[in-house]
């Protein structure tokens, strides 16, 4: 029966699939929306193996704690108790800085990513920042699609930013938005 309901749960998703299962087995709705919290301790161990199933180059998991530990504004993202998305923010002397966001892979698609995006640019402003900074891959073509899509522009360019294959590196696009 449990095995039942956690698949319910990854099922329901459209708010008509949302209500039927409220209505007819409420036990299987509890909770199923995509929901963002602050990130706590807990989450780091899920938060690491999302960045290692995403990444050829991921961040080790003391990148996070450091992150909790200074005070960065930290997110995630949970469908049900599962964490499936973080965000990493940095805000300082008016700018804040995307340091990190990512979708799990199975989960990547469905607007996750742009609700995460979304959180840190509410966050930004929360803080007072006058413009948002990311650095990003030009081959992730996904994701630079969403920064534009959310305002960012173009205003530079870092040479060898990002590791890559064969001991080579990539650029990095640096976006801004001002809020």
């Amino acid at each position: 029966m449990d095995e039942i309901l956690a698949t319910l749960k990854r099922w329901v998703g459209s708010d008509a699939q949302r209500a039927f299962y409220e209505r007819y087995c409420p036990e299987a709705v509890k909770k199923v929306a995509f929901e963002i919290r602050p990130m706590k301790k807990k989450d780091l161990k899920a938060v690491a193996a999302i960045e290692e199933s995403a990444y050829p180059f991921p961040w080790p998991v003391e990148i996070f704690k450091s992150c909790l530990k200074v005070g960065y504004s930290c997110w995630v993202g949970e469908m049900g108790d599962e964490v499936i998305a973080y965000g990493i923010l940095s805000v300082g002397a008016g700018e804040a800085h995307v340091m990190n966001i990512c979708v799990s892979p199975r989960w990547q698609g469905a607007g996750y990513g742009q609700r995460m995006m979304e959180c840190l640019i509410q966050a930004a402003k929360e803080k007072r920042a006058d413009m948002v900074l990311l650095e990003v891959r030009p081959s992730n073509e996904a994701a630079v699609n969403l920064y534009y899509r959310l305002g960012f522009n173009d205003i530079g360019r870092r040479k060898d930013y990002y590791p890559a294959e064969a001991g080579k590196r990539e650029d990095a696009l640096v976006l801004a938005r001002t809020l």
